[in-house]
């Protein structure tokens, strides 16, 4: 993973004393509110709805043990023994004191993490492939154009004060795991027919208010000019998206407005006149940064370990969590694990500090002393040999990371919702948890196959809900919690956004609505036919009915079957 240099350091030290002064002059009265609020934001600090919320970066999901460990005290001597991993890679620390924000900014910058850019109007946390580098499915290793596209855009003076946030995604696999269809720019790593690196570049992806796919504007441009080819993009939306509607100052509207071609259009005119300038990399550079992503010294295994398969064919429970949490690798021998951070009762994408330690325990003595974060709540270790899955499963399930969910119902995706945010509309977190307990049984979530949940608090979407083959959104009626449920989203190369069934549900009604729409699927899937691929054969109106059923006629359907 990417270390430090020099100049990093001074970067970050530099920021941790300038917000150690803001910070004390805000406190003393001399800095307003009004004139605070960037200053924090920048910092990635929130006023939530119990107090400051502290957003950390994690770029691209990556995080060494030793961060991992520093996470763990800041969650103990900071907070309140537990932190909060969300959709976009990061960590969140939501019961922190405003006086001691400077003190945790500067006890991060001592491993090489901070908290710039993880709010405000500008270029936010980058995101990636959680199985970069490892996947046997990836075209090239994705991390060092995005840790090169990380160092461009921090700091960057032009795009500090964009009109709204904005969020890349890069993707290298076949398989889309980035989601980069509901990015502001999603970037999918590819190769010409001659073998040259490049990407194919989509813009005016997001969520929200406004759901919108992003549009493909260049098939393929060459690696060697990303950097000047974001830049073109964001000059064009710095220099005509919204400010004067913070609901339509994000890139997607202006996309839309304009159209995709005329979009495209005025990059490359405006990529015309600076595509030749200082942005790109020399080769030099790209040499420099891909060095930190070297693989780690793996032994030349067999592809399959005698052992492990013994283990597999004599313990149910080892074999389950293989079948769910254990994913090929590239190199034979060795596999990917995720630790699931969706036990039942607990909030998904909470993790303690006790449970911090013992992943980090466990990177260093298991994956190299490096692990990912998946922006599906779930934390990744990338190297795993075979022989040790069994050993690592028994650590694993004593700390309550093994449950072998991994792409089922139950690995519910889920903001923090009005238990902690002061924009929710309703609370999230109870609601998975009485979704969860409701599908308790593995082997009915074993039956009923991969399908994704994924639950917002409200229309900001940090759940995705737009994008789960089940989407709960909370919504405020007069004064109560209501969800509204859509059908039908999806990741991945073929992305797609729910459909809304109908009116909205009381919270105590969402576990039998969850319930009633796996019922129809289950009623009317061909075999071996996934739940998003029965929506879209026969559509939404048959899980309607269902759901919106009364009790008489629920009954009277399963008497005359």
């Amino acid at each position: 993973m990417y270390r430090y240099d020099e100049i990093d350091h001074r970067l970050v030290a530099e920021r941790v004393a300038q917000f150690r002064g803001q910070t004390r002059r805000y406190l003393a009265g001399e800095l307003s509110e009004d004139e605070f609020r960037p200053l924090r934001l920048q910092n990635g600090l929130y006023i939530q709805r119990h107090g400051p919320m502290l957003r950390i970066a994690v770029p691209y999901g990556t995080l060494s043990s030793r961060q991992l460990k520093k996470l763990a005290h800041i969650a103990r001597t900071y907070d309140r023994g537990r932190g909060h991993f969300t959709t976009r890679q990061n960590l969140q620390f939501n019961w922190v004191k405003l006086a001691e924000v400077p003190a945790i900014l500067a006890e991060l910058a001592e491993v090489e993490m901070h908290a710039i850019q993880t709010s405000g109007n500008c270029i936010r946390n980058l995101t990636a492939d959680h199985f970069a580098g490892v996947a046997d499915d990836e075209i090239a290793d994705p991390r060092p154009w995005v840790e090169i596209l990380r160092q461009w855009a921090s700091f960057h003076p032009e795009f500090a004060y964009l009109p709204r946030k904005f969020k890349i995604a890069v993707n290298a696999a076949a398989n889309d795991r980035t989601v980069a269809a509901v990015h502001d720019i999603g970037l999918h790593l590819t190769r010409s027919a001659s073998g040259e690196i490049g990407f194919a570049v989509q813009v005016g992806g997001g969520l929200g208010r406004t759901p919108i796919l992003g549009s493909v504007i260049r098939e393929f441009l060459p690696a060697r000019d990303l950097l000047g080819y974001c830049e073109a993009i964001l000059r064009i939306y710095n220099r005509h998206g919204r400010r004067d509607n913070i609901y339509k100052a994000r890139i997607k509207i202006l996309v839309k407005s304009l159209g995709s071609a005329e979009f495209a259009r005025q990059v490359e005119e405006e990529w015309t006149q600076i595509q030749d300038g200082p942005e790109n990399p020399h080769a030099a550079e790209f040499a420099r940064v891909a060095a930190h992503f070297t693989a780690p010294p793996y032994q030349l295994l067999a592809a399959r370990d005698a052992q492990f398969e013994a283990r597999k064919r004599d313990d149910r429970g080892f074999a389950r969590w293989v079948g769910r949490n254990v994913r090929s690798h590239r190199v034979p021998g060795y596999a990917i694990v995720t630790l699931s951070l969706k036990a039942p009762g607990s909030a998904p994408g909470d993790i303690s500090a006790a449970q911090m330690e013992t992943v980090a325990r466990l990177a260093d003595e298991f994956s190299f002393g490096e692990l990912r974060v998946a922006h599906e709540q779930n934390l990744i270790l990338a190297d795993v040999r075979q022989r040790d899955l069994f050993a690592l499963w028994q650590e694993v399930r004593t700390a309550g990371l093994a449950t072998p969910t991994t792409g089922l119902l139950a690995d519910i995706v889920c903001c923090p919702g009005g238990d902690y945010c002061a924009l929710a509309n309703a609370k999230s977190i109870p609601i998975a948890q009485a979704i969860q307990k409701r599908f308790e049984d593995l082997d009915y979530l074993h039956d009923i196959g991969p399908m994704s949940l994924n639950i917002s608090g409200c229309i900001n979407a940090c759940g995705h809900h737009h994008v789960g083959n089940i989407g709960v959104l909370g919504v405020d009626k007069h004064g109560e919690e209501w969800y509204q449920v859509s059908i039908g989203g999806s990741q991945g190369r073929d992305a797609a956004l729910g459909e809304v069934i109908g009116p909205a549900f009381a919270a105590d009604e969402m576990p039998v609505v969850i319930e009633r729409l796996v019922g129809a699927y289950l009623d009317r899937r061909h075999a071996d036919e996934l739940f998003i691929d029965t929506v879209r054969r026969i559509g939404v109106a048959p899980f309607k009915a269902r759901v919106y059923a009364t009790p008489q006629q629920h009954e009277r359907k399963f008497a005359n079957a």
